[in-house]
């Protein structure tokens, strides 16, 4: 299904006029301007958001005002298509098992024209940041895709739930926010009190306290109120990268970092859910989590003994897989290794 196919004459005018003023859109005062509530009209009527045209299957006994759209960013590099593939297919799976406030879907497509999956995967066009603008740093492109993404959506749910190419779901995911009160994953390396003299220069002190902001990235995290939280996320994403002293100490975090800070600059606490995600090969079990997260390389041992930070005689790492998907057969790992790895 093409995301925004009716009403395809109004949404090419509209287009045509969000081309012609894109080179305003990289200025940070008016990125924090396009943040507009999902009620209000607007060009969202014009090109959907996902999962919105056909009929789409819940888990029994969903209750309506509990139920999430999933939102997953991604670009048109093959490397990100296959993953985003298999993402969809659990996404499916585990969307109409009891238990799950899984609603519509959709991948918001930030590379700035349609690709191969369109007719796959529910997708709604974005347009990527200005040329040079995300200086190498691609995922500086997800906020931006986000703000875009809520002004043009016709988004059904209350709730949002941001995820990532490189999530499998594996198990029904419900709601597991309260009200008004996000829920996200705490990473272990996201530590704002061990950065306070950074975070400072965008979380000032009348703020409160550094502590304030919560140990968090963007995704996994399920929100009601997203709207309000992404210019702000866009913007200070592009300061934090603009300062050398911050975009040294954060690295490829950077942006996690300024999702935290933006919420914490609009008074939003999150509800930490340890069981939200696990990321082998650190997390052993799976038994209690929803989402595995593999973002990291496993190299082992025949012996089944971990050998991080050295290529091990059985490894599964997604970048291994840049211009090719893996191949369906995928030796499993030997013996004694971790359940969350096999």
């Amino acid at each position: 299904m093409i995301v925004g196919r009716k009403n395809a004459g109004k949404a090419s005018s509209f287009l045509l006029i969000l081309i012609s003023v894109g080179c305003f859109f990289a200025t940070y005062n008016f990125l924090t301007m396009v943040g507009h509530s999902r009620s209000g009209d607007g060009p969202r009527k014009l090109l959907g958001g996902g999962d919105q045209g056909g009929a789409v299957a819940f888990g029994s006994g969903s209750d309506p005002s509990k139920r999430f759209h999933v939102a997953l960013t991604a670009t048109d590099a093959l490397y990100s298509q296959w993953q985003s593939r298999i993402m969809y297919y659990w996404y499916k799976q585990m969307r109409v098992r009891p238990g799950s406030d899984m609603g519509g879907f959709t991948r918001i497509l930030h590379s700035g024209k349609p690709d191969g999956l369109m007719d796959e995967i529910p997708t709604l066009v974005v347009d990527p940041l200005p040329e040079g603008a995300d200086r190498g740093y691609i995922v500086l492109n997800r906020p931006w895709a986000f703000v875009q993404w809520l002004q043009k959506a016709n988004i059904k749910e209350d709730y949002i739930l941001m995820a990532e190419p490189d999530h499998i779901f594996v198990k029904p995911l419900p709601n597991l926010a309260h009200g008004e009160e996000p829920a996200a994953f705490p990473f272990f390396y996201i530590k704002p009190t061990d950065n306070e003299k950074i975070l400072r220069k965008f979380f000032p002190e009348e703020k409160g306290p550094v502590s304030n902001i919560d140990p968090i990235g963007n995704s996994p995290v399920i929100i009601q109120k997203l709207e309000k939280i992404a210019p702000t996320w866009m913007n200070v994403s592009l300061k934090m990268k603009e300062d050398v002293e911050t975009d040294k100490a954060f690295g490829w975090v950077l942006e996690m970092y300024a999702y935290a800070v933006a919420s914490a600059l609009h008074g939003v606490h999150h509800s930490l859910q340890k069981d939200f995600m696990i990321q082998p090969p650190w997390d052993a079990k799976s038994d209690n989590t929803f989402i595995i997260h593999y973002t990291y390389g496993c190299d082992y041992s025949l012996k089944g003994e971990l050998t991080y930070g050295k290529i091990g005689e059985w490894r599964f790492d997604k970048r291994s897989y840049l211009r090719s998907p893996p191949p369906r057969n995928l030796s499993l790992p030997p013996p004694g290794v971790p359940e969350s790895v096999v």
